[in-house]
């Protein structure tokens, strides 16, 4: 099988500097390869966008790992598909030209959630990741060491699916695995506004200086 079998888009930025940043687009319940392009622009115009949809179905929904209930997940599919979608990140970069190190994930919801069960299984490419309105994925029986991941964590208060306990423990897992994670609490439910992709835009940006 091939390791590139994900649906994908891959979208070059204007990368004037030399330096190329990768931003790895996952998008929540029902998003395909198209729905956080915006997004990632919005976060930074001169990114190259590598934006992917999830392979499971659920009533005919994209997401990346199956799910038992809302807010219960199949551990076992969540652990196999995040090796999985490690894979196909170490072979997209093979295939368009770009370094793990230049890789920050973009998540949102089940996105996000992929993305932090990645990190917490130690599989993760990326060096840095921004996840919206992400939840416990799992928790593993050894933490991995992610000491030098950067990771920007945006949940909102009134949300009805993660609750700020999930947001706290999911923080806490991160940091005491060695991420320095910074976690905002937005005045929002599980939906995204301005304010998350202010602060969140402003995180890379200093980000960005901080690598240089």
């Amino acid at each position: 099988m091939s390791q590139l079998d994900f649906i994908h888009r891959f979208d070059e930025g204007a990368h004037e500097t030399g330096v190329l940043r990768v931003l790895l687009l996952l998008p929540g319940t029902g998003g395909d390869e198209n729905d956080l392009l915006p997004l990632g622009r919005a976060l930074d115009p001169a990114a190259a966008l590598l934006s992917v949809r999830g392979k499971v179905l659920e009533n005919g929904n994209p997401r990346f790992f199956r799910r038992l209930a809302e807010g219960v997940f199949d551990e076992e599919d969540v652990v196999r598909r995040a090796k999985e979608l490690a894979e196909f990140v170490k072979a997209a970069a093979l295939e368009y030209g770009f370094s793990d190190g230049s890789v920050t994930a973009v998540g949102y919801s089940n996105g996000a959630n992929i993305a932090g069960a990645m990190l917490l299984l130690g599989v993760a490419t990326f060096s840095s990741a921004i996840l919206f309105r992400a939840m416990v994925p799992l928790v593993p029986e050894r933490l991995p060491k992610l000491s030098g991941r950067a990771l920007f964590i945006s949940e909102g208060e009134r949300d009805p699916i993660v609750s700020r306990d999930q947001a706290q423990t999911l923080t806490t897992l991160l940091r005491d695995a060695g991420a320095a994670v910074t976690l905002n609490f937005q005045g929002a439910g599980h939906e995204l506004i301005q304010s998350d992709l202010q602060s969140a835009r402003e995180w890379l940006a200093r980000l960005g200086e901080h690598v240089r």
